[in-house]
């Protein structure tokens, strides 16, 4: 079995029943605090069209879709569970005209193929860089498949340092349990990501580095 298929079948195994219940969503919003702030900032240019990486419930792309109705969403995830949580939360929200959704490993998949689209204006990862063992080759392509002035938005736990050492003890081993590492690399590899590709980067530390975003837009 290779390893896309093995981080495949691991992601069902922990979300199967998390979504199925309404754990997943009903529990995140309490941690996953970086969320808000990258959707808050897309902003994508009238008639463009936005990427998530790791959609997960559909819960992002929902929100997205309605915070900038002239843009168009494509959602990607390696989990079937979450793809069916997600579809039935877009058909929910009636934004089947302008969200689609499909499985695919974000490490090695074709949107021409997918989707019919060469490039996007804005793509966005959020909470699931940290749960993709290849998510430096992810972000790569992901830059490399932004349209000129385009935006790669990314939100996902931080260093935690100007946190009480036994809350990050605490959470880096509950994040450990639900196969979650933070990268602690992050600021640093997005910055010569936007050097190699021209372009500029921007960090913010959230609730004392509990939340790191990053903004990368391609020159």
């Amino acid at each position: 079995m290779n390893t896309v298929s093995d981080h495949a079948l691991l992601m069902d195994r922990i979300y199967r029943w998390q979504r199925r219940f309404g754990i997943y969503d009903a529990t995140r919003k309490y941690y996953l605090l970086g969320r808000d702030p990258l959707l808050s900032g897309l902003a994508p240019p009238p008639g463009g069209c936005v990427l998530e990486i790791g959609c997960g419930t559909g819960r992002n792309l929902v929100k997205a879709a309605r915070l900038y109705p002239q843009a168009r969403f494509n959602g990607i995830d390696i989990s079937q569970e979450m793809l069916t949580a997600a579809q039935a939360a877009i058909e929910t929200a009636g934004l089947q005209d302008r969200v689609r959704l499909a499985r695919a490993d974000a490490a090695n998949f074709d949107p021409q193929s997918l989707f019919g689209q060469n490039e996007y204006d804005r793509i966005f990862i959020s909470y699931a860089v940290s749960m993709i063992p290849q998510w430096q080759r992810v972000m790569e392509a992901a830059v490399a498949g932004l349209s000129p002035d385009g935006e790669l938005h990314i939100a996902d736990f931080g260093d935690m340092q100007r946190l009480p050492r036994w809350f990050k003890s605490a959470v880096d081993t509950w994040l450990g349990w639900h196969h979650v590492t933070p990268r602690a690399e992050l600021f640093e590899v997005s910055s010569e990501l936007a050097a190699t590709h021209g372009g500029t980067v921007g960090v913010r530390r959230l609730h004392r580095g509990f939340s790191w975003l990053v903004t990368i837009r391609k020159a």
